[in-house]
């Protein structure tokens, strides 16, 4: 079985180690310095969670009350968590369920026959076999993904819940990101963007998309989406220390400063940080030393 160690997993799925740690401490994953296949499925999970502005104290709870009320062992991995409003909630063969009121509800996702008072049966019968359909391809893809050789028919897997359910966000990313590793930056950001409609509120959609346009050159757009990250999860390190880069390479130092200093409070030891604190000290630097000539006059610009 393949085996991946602390940094691999830090690197795979581009987690501050503050984050990684926290979920540890809450019992969300267990400590480990070398990761399993299963162990990364899960924490793609709570990565993905924690960019939809979910707290790790929130998803410890619901979890929890999730294990209590379905008996799973690991309701990250054997349902599919996501966000309703300011809750967690968990689609399980076409139902939702509120681990923590123990109510369930049909999920119709975003059909329209969603507002009618009155569904059809045989309509409903529709809606959630799709809804089992999608669920048990998603979760045969990210057990492939994570396999050497299961790449080609994972992405096949994701393509067909994306015919299934159109505003499937999580299979869309995870279809986008395949495309980024292959370098078609045109799929992954048909993939990415297509996420970022079907779910306005999927930090890790926009992160993404601005990771592609950045590769692309785009450096306006990709700040653009950075930026609309942060305004989701203003704690998002990763979506600073990317808006930082993107920044200078504009030749705007000044707006990179705020968002090196930003990622060294979000993550404080590491060679990004240290990277992070190095840009700050020559951007600061260099401030004090600046001196303009306005209208006849020399001015000190403040650091």
């Amino acid at each position: 079985m393949s085996r991946y160690c602390r940094e691999d997993v830090l690197r795979i799925l581009r987690l501050p180690v503050r984050q990684l740690i926290a979920w540890e401490r809450a019992g969300l994953i267990a400590f480990n310095e070398n990761y399993s296949i299963r162990d990364l499925a899960q924490l793609r999970k709570l990565r993905d969670l924690a960019a939809l502005r979910l707290s790790v104290k929130s998803i410890q709870r619901s979890v929890d009350a999730m294990q209590k009320v379905s008996g799973m062992a690991d309701p990250l991995l054997h349902s599919v968590p996501m966000r309703t409003g300011e809750k967690l909630k968990f689609r399980e063969r076409g139902a939702l369920v509120d681990p923590m009121t123990r109510q369930m509800s049909f999920d119709f996702d975003s059909s329209p026959a969603r507002g009618m008072s009155v569904v059809r049966a045989d309509a409903a019968q529709n809606t959630l076999r799709l809804a089992n359909r999608a669920q048990d391809l998603f979760q045969r893809a990210v057990r492939l993904e994570e396999t050497a050789n299961g790449l080609a028919e994972a992405k096949e897997l994701y393509e067909s819940i994306l015919e299934i359910q159109p505003n499937h966000a999580p299979a869309a990313i995870n279809l986008g990101t395949i495309c980024y590793n292959e370098r078609d930056y045109a799929g992954a950001e048909s993939m990415y963007r297509r996420a970022t409609e079907s779910d306005s509120e999927y930090a890790l959609a926009f992160f993404d998309l601005g990771n592609v346009l950045d590769e692309q050159q785009r450096l306006t757009e990709a700040i653009a989406a950075y930026e609309r990250a942060l305004e989701l999860v203003p704690q998002y390190a990763d979506a600073h220390y990317n808006l930082a880069l993107a920044y200078e390479r504009m030749q705007e130092p000044r707006r990179a400063l705020r968002h090196w200093t930003a990622y060294t409070r979000l993550d404080s030891s590491g060679p990004w940080a240290n990277h992070a604190r190095s840009q700050t000290r020559k951007i600061l630097g260099a401030e004090r030393l600046a001196i303009v000539c306005r209208h006849g006059r020399t001015l000190k610009i403040a650091g």
